[in-house]
């Protein structure tokens, strides 16, 4: 089954236990892909909003929009430029910009003394672009809340406690990334992609809107930890006002493989030439979070795969992999976008 499913969040909430019992049935079918669409109950308003002062934003000067870099933050708060992330699994940076925020922790609490180069706050462009920082500080709210629902859904799938994700997001290093992928013919070169493929290394990803199409999903199932040697590659393209979620590294981490990590990749449609915005939100859980298979995923048929490692630790290996590991960068590609 290779397909990606419209599931209702809501009718997990509040329907009968049939219904709820339905909806779980769903996910854990559709998760197979690691992709799964769900109806949601954010904010139109806000949604536009936050969308129309990102473009403000990424239309300004690049000499402007580097103003916004947070150095020492790893590409995890304020701005990256062009051609800087690059897949795990590729050598080619990515045609893309992004700006990256997230919560705020007080300087006494024990995570940010433990992990003080963890937590960057929001690191906004406010003088630029006035008012974004309570519009994508709300954003990163509501989606948060969004996704915490959602992995009470996926807690009952995998035979755990509804609650089972709650404590470990709180004061987790949740990060909201807003991108900007420039109209391909910009691109310096014929080798890059808006993003090449790679899974996600946190717990879930949300993606409520973007304007163009260009996601996709590998739906064919792959070793754990790997991507396809075959890939089937499949449009993702959620029912109106739906949000898209997908699973990461973490998550297949926690569940033993039983749900993998969605691969994925971002392409321009030749039908849809210019450029595309979309705002995605990565659910992690705290850096000192053991992540461990949960004894209910592990069987038989299924023996553990995984040793324990601290999510901080996982989280670090990926960053150096996709090159955003400043004074560390595994691939180059300054030289291309100066070109």
């Amino acid at each position: 089954m290779n397909d990606i499913l419209d599931v209702d969040l809501l009718a997990f909430e509040q329907g009968s236990k049939e219904q709820q019992a339905a909806v779980v049935d769903g996910v854990m079918r559709s998760l197979r892909t690691g992709f799964v669409y769900t109806s949601h109950d954010l904010s139109d308003d806000l949604l536009d909003t936050a969308y129309g002062m990102l473009e403000k934003f990424f239309s300004l000067s690049v000499e402007e929009k580097q103003s916004a870099t947070a150095e020492g933050t790893n590409g995890q708060a304020g701005y990256t430029g062009l051609l800087v992330e690059t897949a795990a699994v590729s050598d080619t940076p990515d045609w893309k910009e992004m700006l990256n925020w997230g919560a705020e922790i007080p300087d006494g609490h024990p995570l940010k003394r433990k992990y003080p180069t963890r937590y960057h706050g929001p690191r906004l462009p406010e003088s630029l672009v006035p008012g974004i920082t309570d519009v994508l500080m709300t954003f990163y709210e509501r989606v948060l809340d969004l996704q915490r629902r959602f992995l009470r859904l996926i807690a009952t799938g995998i035979g755990c406690h509804p609650t089972f994700f709650d404590t470990m997001t709180v004061n987790g290093t949740t990060l909201t990334r807003a991108i900007h992928y420039p109209a391909m013919e910009l691109a310096p070169g014929g080798e890059h992609v808006w993003a090449g493929e790679h899974a996600d290394i946190n717990l879930i990803t949300a993606l409520p809107r973007a304007t163009a199409k260009g996601l996709q999903v590998d739906t064919n199932k792959a070793p754990v930890g790997e991507p396809s040697q075959d890939p089937n590659w499949v449009d993702a393209i959620p029912p109106d006002n739906g949000v898209i979620i997908n699973t990461g590294i973490m998550l297949e981490h926690i569940t033993n493989g039983l749900i993998p990590s969605g691969w994925h990749r971002v392409v321009a449609d030749p039908a849809e030439p210019g450029d595309r915005y979309s705002v995605v939100q990565f659910c992690h859980p705290t850096p000192w979070t053991m992540l461990s298979p949960v004894v209910s995923c592990i069987t038989d048929d299924n023996p553990q795969r995984f040793a324990p490692i601290e999510a901080g630790d996982r989280l670090d290996e990926v960053l150096y992999d996709i090159n955003l590991v400043e004074g560390g960068r595994r691939v180059d590609g300054d030289a291309d976008a100066d070109a």
